[in-house]
Formats: structure tokens, sequence, C-alpha cells
């Protein structure tokens, strides 16, 4: 049975399943034959579901709500915030409608408002992770398209100098200054240097730990702390209970700050971001001859390209090879070289 409810534009239907579940839902419509139409197709879906066996039709939203429930990404506000920007393309629609064309067009949109190809490239990212879900953890539904990646520039790797780290130091408010300093030290993550806890740390084995529901890739690691490392928890000592790095007594939320933006301008640093410090400190590693794979593991990268990105700025270990060449040319020695020059006066 169609009806309005009061203050709503939209023809609602209610009615009762083969099965006696009571269904009310709206049909997003405002002309009662189309209404009608939509009440007349859910019926149908309803009855092949129950009497048939089939899968139920599932929607877009249900399944961004299943899986904003179940999700245990770090990135999950950020990533309902691109749901949000999704919505008004796919929200009411059934799983199985999300095809190629439908996916093109959300890519374009979101280009044509002049984003970067990588900005689109995350909004795919939750699509494709929902859509994988509902159909590898679900069955919601059989299939659903393949989601392809624009293709992004490649950017030089980032890194400060020695002395352009100690330039921009001397720039830097003080606990701003010690954040940047166990940054360089250790190489962690933003946000593992802020939520640093004293639970957290042994200074006796010079040792800290991020849990694995703290860490990027789920997995837990262990970080040495060396000398710089040391010496810089225990200026920080006895300024907080909880946390390792603190501003006026409370845990540091953002550092990326009015102050550290201030510090790159005096400092005469461009295009440098927070996260380049570990760049930095993984560059000055592989230059200071650190094998990649125990830069693999101090990291806490789970694959090896990501440390590959570093190779570049200590090819020393490629010369003994690049030698090899000049076996094929052999260089004359001080006497071959008279000998020669005595021969040619010779004809002359």
């Amino acid at each position: 049975m169609l009806h309005k409810r009061p203050n709503t534009r939209f023809w609602w239907c209610d009615f009762r399943a083969p099965n006696g579940q009571r269904i009310q839902r709206s049909t997003k419509t405002v002309d009662r034959r189309s209404a009608q139409e939509y009440e007349d197709k859910l019926r149908y879906e309803m009855w092949r579901v129950i009497q048939l066996g089939e899968k139920p039709r599932k929607t877009w939203k249900e399944a961004v709500v299943r899986w904003a429930k179940e999700t245990t990404r770090k990135t999950v506000q950020a990533d309902l915030d691109q749901v949000r920007y999704l919505d008004k393309f796919i929200g009411d629609m059934y799983l199985d409608e999300i095809n190629r064309s439908v996916v093109d067009r959300i890519a374009e949109s979101k280009l044509n408002t002049g984003v970067k190809p990588a900005t689109v490239n995350r909004l795919m990212e939750v699509m494709r992770v929902i859509l994988n879900t509902a159909v590898k953890h679900w069955e919601w539904v059989d299939r659903v398209p393949h989601i392809r990646m624009l293709r992004e520039p490649r950017k030089r790797i980032r890194w400060l100098t020695r002395e352009d780290a100690d330039r921009l130091i001397e720039c830097l408010p003080e606990h701003l200054e010690a954040t940047v300093r166990f940054s360089l030290a250790t190489g962690l993550r933003q946000a593992n240097v802020t939520g640093l806890q004293w639970t957290e740390v042994d200074l006796d084995r010079r040792v800290a730990w991020v849990h694995p529901d703290q860490s990027k890739t789920g997995m837990p690691i262990g970080v040495p702390l060396n000398s710089e490392a040391v010496i810089v928890l225990r200026e920080q000592m006895g300024k907080h209970k909880k946390y390792c790095f603190t501003y006026k007594r409370k845990s540091i939320l953002k550092c990326n700050t009015k102050a550290w933006r201030n510090a790159l301008v005096a400092a005469n640093i461009e295009n440098f971001r927070w996260h380049d410090l570990r760049h930095t400190w993984a560059s000055w590693h592989i230059q200071n001859g650190t094998p990649m794979h125990v830069l693999q593991e101090l990291g806490g990268w789970s694959d090896i390209r990501m440390v590959q990105r570093y190779a570049h700025l200590a090819p020393e270990h490629l010369s003994k090879y690049a030698e090899t060449l000049c076996g094929l040319q052999a260089v004359p020695t001080l006497s071959t070289t008279v000998d020669i020059q005595k021969q040619k006066s010779s004809y002359l």
C-alpha cells in the first residue's frame, strides 16, 4: 500500500512480505505511478528471495553501515569522509547495479573538481575495499567491477642534510624540537611519536615498541633507541605521567602547526612535510651503509619495495661491478706510453 507520511514529499510503500515481515520503505519519488512500479518490483524481489532462496539485494548504504562497524582500518574516519562523497552517486544503488561505467563516472567527476590523481585514488580505494568486502567476506554479490587507479607522477624522495636538520631544529620551539630530534633518531611516524607513552619505553634496555593497533601495517614494531633518542626521552621525564612528548602538560595532537611552518621558513627549507623526517632518517641510514633488509625491519615496512626507494642514495656497493668494465680496455702504463711516443718520432 502506498501512502505519504506527514511533512514528506516522497511516497512510501508498506506491505507484508511472504514470510510475514513488514516492509516499510521510501520510494524516493513524488510520482505515484513510479512509486507503484517501485513497490511492485520490491514485492517481486522479496518473493524470489523468500520462495526461491535467492540472495537478497543489498544497497551501497547497507554495505557502508556494516563495513563501518566491522573495519579495523586506522583511517576509518578519513574513509567515511570519502564515503559521503560517494553517497551522492551510489547511496541508494544496489551493489549489483554498480558497474564499470558508474565507477568511471565517479572518478571523472572527482577529477573535474581540480584535485590530483592521488586524491581520486584515495576515493577509489575506499570504494574498492567496501565492494571487495561485500564479495569476499559477506557474499552479498557474486562480482563487482575492477576499480583501476589513476597513474600518479612519481616524486623524488625529499630529505634533509645534517646541516639542514640542525638549522631547522634551532628554529623550533622546545616541544617540537624534541619530537623532531626523536623522529630523526628513530624514524617513527608522527602518530607513533606524539602518542608514545612511558609504559611503551624501557630506557634501561634502550628500547621502545609500537603495538599492532598503533602500527600502520598492523604489525608490532620494536624500536631500538640510539643515544640521541635516549637523551631526548630523558629530557622529557617528569613532564607528564602518561605521554613522553607534551605541550603545556597536554599530549601533542598535531605537529604540522604554525610554529612548524614558521620554523621551515626561518631555516630556509622549502617543500618539506613532517613525514619527510621519516624519509630523512631512512636516507641517512642508507648513506651510512645500513643494509636494506635491516632498514626494512627498523622502519616496520611490510614490503621491501618501500625501502628500495632509498637505494639510489648509496650505490657504492655496485662500484666493484662497475669496475669490471675497465678490464675490457687495458689502461697503458707510463713506460708503454713512452715507447709509443718514441716509435711515432722515428717515422718523422
